[in-house]
């Protein structure tokens, strides 16, 4: 009988076993068939983070550049050799019988590196900065300002965009969750008809209306690209006061700090009272030293902040090259002893690009652009509006005007510019449609073929 009852017992269990075994492979195939459905490009489509995002301008130059041949006004990037003292100390590295300059460094900075900059920056801000956790050495200002924004920003947070902007600042902020907020800088009436990058201007009560409990970060660029504006000290005591009444850190883009003409003054906003302890600040060698293509950046903060970024750091990139940052070190220690001095690169560089800046505002005024005279930096911007006539617009496609006067000038006049409107948000890209951005930090002879190629094409 006992027995009976278990024999029934497990056939029963059984049978319900089955059941649902059954259900659960026939669950599974269909989930199998379901998946195998789902094409390979809906699957590994882009994250939705990134989507939406614009090609890069610079990448669609280039191709055009190899392509057509133009004299290349667009790249930001001298074409003739820097001071041989640098690149002399990226020989000496790799003939170096340190055979450690050939491996892994510490991963938040080279050691050497870190220390030069903590000497430089302490110098000039007028603070002691410890080096080991004030500063972060990076892959450049773009992994700077990617560590920084991704260390900082969450969902929902908001980011104050100060335009025109780096075209990198938005989407680094869109990816990181937060939502930017963008106020142009716009021209004031000045009566006069040589227009400076100085007088673009913030309007004080619109950017005190961005300001509010969900507001996290501004990013301020000074001197600026592509405008060439150095906010002034005023400007910058408005900012400092907005981002201390609403708790806001300050992420402020130096990299072109040495580059400041006429009687102009570079102010490091993390020196105003109150700002050091909310203010990142980033800069770059390869702007500093004119050696874009050895991609070396830093920021340094109070260290309760930098934490962040060396966390992004560490996760992303881990370390940067040894030999690169210690050829930086040693030029930086070349300059540290002849700060004061016009051989110190950082005071000789300015008076160089001055010359080139002036003239290439001669050149594009001869041929009836008005040209927007840069504070620092070593772009600049000209309305070619005057010109339009003379060219074929017609035969390009894109929606902004400027790009295709910008590919109509490469293909027909052999002249490269970039179209500034890639500095704007799609509100306000108007602002700049019948500009274009030059680059002045050339050659002579060729700033010199530039103005021959638009002085004979306009006089066709």
């Amino acid at each position: 009988m006992i027995l009976e009852l278990a024999r029934t017992s497990f056939n029963s269990l059984l049978k319900v076993t089955t059941r649902t075994t059954s259900a659960a492979i026939a669950s599974s195939q269909q989930i199998y068939r379901n998946m195998s459905s789902q094409s390979i490009d809906e699957k590994f489509e882009l994250p939705k983070r990134y989507q939406g995002q614009a090609p890069s301008v610079w990448n669609e130059y280039i191709q055009l550049f190899m392509k057509y041949q133009p004299m290349n006004l667009g790249q930001g990037f001298t074409d003739y050799p820097v001071p041989q003292y640098i690149t002399d100390a990226l020989t000496a590295t790799a003939n170096s019988p340190n055979c450690l300059l050939n491996q892994y460094t510490r991963g938040f900075g080279h050691p050497r590196l870190v220390h030069a900059l903590s000497s430089l920056y302490s110098h000039l801000v007028d603070r002691k900065i410890d080096p080991f956790s004030e500063v972060l050495v990076t892959s450049g200002a773009y992994e700077a300002l990617y560590a920084t924004i991704q260390g900082h920003i969450e969902d929902g947070d908001e980011c104050i965009i100060i335009e025109p902007f780096f075209d990198c600042y938005e989407p680094m902020v869109k990816t990181a969750g937060g939502i930017p907020r963008f106020i142009p800088l716009r021209l004031k009436e000045t009566g006069s008809d040589v227009i400076s990058s100085g007088d673009y201007v913030l309007d004080d009560a619109e950017l005190e209306s961005l300001f509010n409990k969900k507001t996290k970060m501004i990013i301020l660029n000074t001197p600026n690209n592509p405008l060439g504006k150095i906010y002034n000290r005023k400007e910058l005591i408005k900012i400092a006061e907005l981002c201390k009444k609403h708790n806001v850190l300050c992420v402020s883009d130096e990299v072109y700090e040495w580059m400041v003409f006429d009687d102009n003054q570079h102010v490091r906003i993390c020196t105003l009272p109150g700002m050091w302890e909310r203010t990142i600040t980033i800069g770059s060698a390869g702007k500093t030293f004119s050696v874009t293509g050895w991609k070396i950046g830093w920021a340094y903060g109070p260290a309760n902040l930098m934490v962040n970024l060396r966390i992004v750091h560490q996760n992303c990139v881990y370390t940067c090259p040894t030999p690169t940052q210690e050829a930086i070190a040693i030029a930086f220690e070349s300059e540290l002893k002849r700060l004061d001095s016009p051989q110190c690169y950082f005071n000789s560089l300015p008076v160089e690009l001055e010359a080139k800046r002036d003239f290439m505002a001669k050149f594009l005024s001869d041929v009836g652009m008005k040209p927007i005279i840069p504070q620092g930096g070593y772009f600049m911007i000209a309305d070619w509006s005057a010109l339009e006539s003379k060219a074929d617009l017609s035969t390009e496609s894109d929606a902004q005007k400027d790009y295709r006067m910008t590919k109509w000038m490469i293909k027909n006049v052999g002249l490269q510019g970039i179209p500034p409107s890639v500095f704007y948000n799609e509100t306000n890209k108007s602002i700049m449609e019948t500009f274009v951005r030059y680059c002045f930090f050339k050659k002579d002879e060729n700033l010199e073929k530039a103005a021959d190629i638009l002085k004979n094409w306009v006089s066709k």
